[in-house]
């Protein structure tokens, strides 16, 4: 019998804040800038749902530790100035939201700090408060699924009773690896096929979001 759902766990990026389409142009451009041209598709397919450690990670095996410390470095400003620019929630994602009635969190490869700023910007920070949990509190980024673990610990939630919705490849293959129910959101930057799998239903439109929830 499958166990009614407790507790809804957000990513952050490109879920609840549309800031995944600011990150792609930052990063193809600090590509193009440092030495790695990078096509959008390469930039989804490498950086997109992982950690920092991970992100830094390969750039350094392509360009050197001093560089990748340089490119995280600009990264970090120019989103920070182009959040402040205008950032905006996902579409669909307040309507949803005033629907969803189970407990929520936030559990996301972005820092705590990145976190305070998006959510912060578009209004969203006091609907998640307190239930925020970031990949540097754990050992392994997604795709491991240590994050959605650690997050459904401290929330007192039995895994299997979790729904995670994600919007990465490494996300969902995270939420599936913690033996949750995973709910792939395909209106960013990943096509619908990277985001199926067992346990996963794929969406378009967040608005969708409440029904899909609701107990079958």
């Amino acid at each position: 019998m499958i166990k009614p759902i407790e507790l809804v766990i957000f990513d952050c990026d490109g879920v609840l804040v549309d800031s995944e389409r600011i990150a792609l142009r930052l990063q193809v451009a600090l590509g193009r800038e440092l030495g790695w041209p990078l096509t959008e598709a390469d930039v989804v397919d490498r950086f997109i749902g992982r950690s920092k450690e991970s992100i830094c990670a390969q750039i350094a095996e392509r360009l050197g530790t001093e560089t990748a410390a340089h490119w995280w470095d600009s990264l970090i400003r120019r989103h920070r100035e182009e959040v402040d620019a205008g950032l905006e929630a996902v579409d669909g994602l307040p309507e949803a939201l005033a629907e969803i009635t189970l407990p929520v969190c936030v559990a996301s490869s972005g820092s705590h700090e990145k976190m305070r700023h998006t959510l912060g910007v578009t209004g969203l920070y006091g609907r998640f408060e307190g239930r925020i949990f970031s990949s540097t509190e754990v050992a392994r980024g997604k795709p491991a699924p240590d994050l959605f673990l650690h997050a459904a610990r401290r929330m007192g939630v039995d895994p299997s009773a979790c729904a995670v919705v994600e919007d990465s490849n490494p996300g969902v293959q995270a939420a599936r690896a913690a033996g949750m129910r995973a709910f792939g959101y395909a209106g960013g930057l990943t096509a619908a096929e990277r985001l199926a799998g067992p346990g996963t239903v794929v969406f378009h439109d967040m608005r969708r979001l409440p029904d899909l929830l609701a107990p079958r």
